[in-house]
């Protein structure tokens, strides 16, 4: 199951990797950006189903893939175009955190 954990983390890294590639087309870059876009979220999801076919149930995969994805998205545009991140972001970040881990904590158990 191991490579399930692996595939999903791949998965994750595109989509967000696919969505810094969408700010960086809407500011004014190169239309390149799109591709990476596209291609970005294609491989995401296709990791995403094959994390699935490893086993990890739908509600852990997805949870954690949405969840971290929104929080490293965040941490991203921070540290790459200046966003603003407050203390109620940080706070909701930590929930993010502490949510992926109950998932995963409940999944082990079931």
């Amino acid at each position: 199951m191991i490579i399930g954990w692996i595939l999903l983390a791949v998965a994750i890294a595109l989509e967000v990797a696919a969505t810094i590639s969408l700010r960086m087309a809407s500011v004014g870059g190169s239309k390149w950006w799109y591709a990476g876009v596209a291609g970005g979220y294609f491989v995401s999801f296709s990791l995403l189903s094959l994390t699935l076919r490893t086993g990890i149930p739908l509600g852990v995969a997805y949870g954690i893939w949405a969840a971290t994805g929104v929080a490293l998205t965040a941490l991203a545009g921070r540290a790459l175009f200046k966003e603003k991140l407050t203390r109620k972001m940080l706070l909701g970040i930590g929930l993010i955190l502490v949510g992926v881990l109950l998932i995963e904590l409940g999944s082990s158990h079931a």
